[in-house]
């Protein structure tokens, strides 16, 4: 761990660290070294630049849900500390809205929802990140509809030519990292499995995935078995016309006392053209920002995570259709 502070033992133990530190010991200010000071981290829902702007929406979360867990799952990762290192973290986060804030009123509402954070990390600090936050979960354990509440937020940004523009190539910005991940064969299998998912391959399940596996999706939803897996990879797809898929970053890893696991970044640029997910089509363009992490066995995949945000694609279904003055 060259230039790393040496409590840490590892990348994973550096990533599950500091996020430890920062939220639940509640030691914000670390970010002030943790974090660059310009910073870029994409969510679906927007481009935030700046250690401070991160810092103050770490208080207001905080304040919210004061008793917030963040519980990793995984630190799936490659790179080495004289290039720098991408680390793919999955969390599972337990949260009470007990406070007045960006959701309401509080409500006293226990939530579970995930999120995976994709960051760069290099001499004991981040300095480039792509967060997946599955906010749908969130719109929807405290008890609101999700396209209701998406089609509201641009009312409440000041409508549909002043309000935050949901994440997509056309307002990224360049960060320091410019690596693709590693070429594990781990990773490409993930990716294969994606391309041919994506392209409507539904059959790739039969075919890839244990008959046992697990699907953990957006909305805090979970997919036992082929049957349920296929119908969330057909209603996600079958809302979708001319799709344009790519993959951003690819991970593959094997260690010990461990599965062999991945971890993709991916877009996609699509129309809303079909009925599914997202209900009649609309003709909107849509940008989808995902993540996808599996863990494989010796009957196929077993584990699947994807990820994506809900409520930004409902936002642009919403500014796509001009319905909101």
């Amino acid at each position: 761990m060259k230039g790393f502070n040496s409590k840490f033992t590892s990348f994973p133990d550096y990533i599950l660290g500091i996020t430890h530190e920062i939220w639940e010991e509640k030691q914000v200010e670390t970010l002030h070294h943790y974090y660059s000071e310009d910073i870029v981290v994409r969510s679906p829902s927007s481009v935030v630049i700046g250690n401070k702007a991160v810092i103050d929406a770490t208080y207001a979360t905080l304040d919210e849900f004061p008793d917030r867990q963040l519980l990793g799952e995984d630190v799936i990762w490659s790179g080495n500390p004289d290039a720098g290192m991408l680390s793919s973290h999955r969390i599972l986060s337990t949260a009470t809205h007990l406070k007045d804030g960006i959701y309401g009123k509080a409500s006293g509402k226990m939530l579970k929802y995930r999120v995976i954070a994709d960051c760069h990390a290099i001499n004991n600090q981040i300095n480039d990140e792509w967060l997946v936050r599955d906010q749908g979960a969130i719109i929807q354990q405290l008890g609101w509809n999700v396209s209701n509440y998406a089609r509201q937020l641009i009312t409440d940004e000041g409508g549909a030519e002043n309000c935050v523009k949901p994440f997509s190539d056309a307002i990224d910005v360049a960060g320091p990292y410019q690596g693709t991940g590693n070429d594990n064969q781990w990773g490409e299998v993930l990716a294969d499995i994606l391309r041919q998912l994506v392209n409507g391959n539904i059959s790739a399940i039969r075919s890839q995935y244990d008959r046992a596996a697990t699907g953990y999706y957006p909305l805090f939803q979970t997919a036992t078995g082929y049957e349920e897996i296929e119908s969330f990879w057909q209603a996600f797809i079958a809302s979708l016309g001319d799709i344009s898929f790519t993959i951003h970053h690819q991970i593959g890893m094997e260690e010990p006392m461990m599965s062999p696991r991945a971890a993709i970044r991916w877009s996609l640029s699509a129309i809303h053209g079909g009925t599914g997910r997202f209900g009649a089509p609309s003709g909107a363009p849509i940008y989808v920002m995902g993540i996808t992490h599996a863990e494989f066995g010796p009957w196929g995949l077993r584990r699947e995570y994807t990820l994506f945000d809900d409520v930004a694609i409902w936002k642009q279904i919403h500014l796509g259709n001009r319905s909101i003055s």
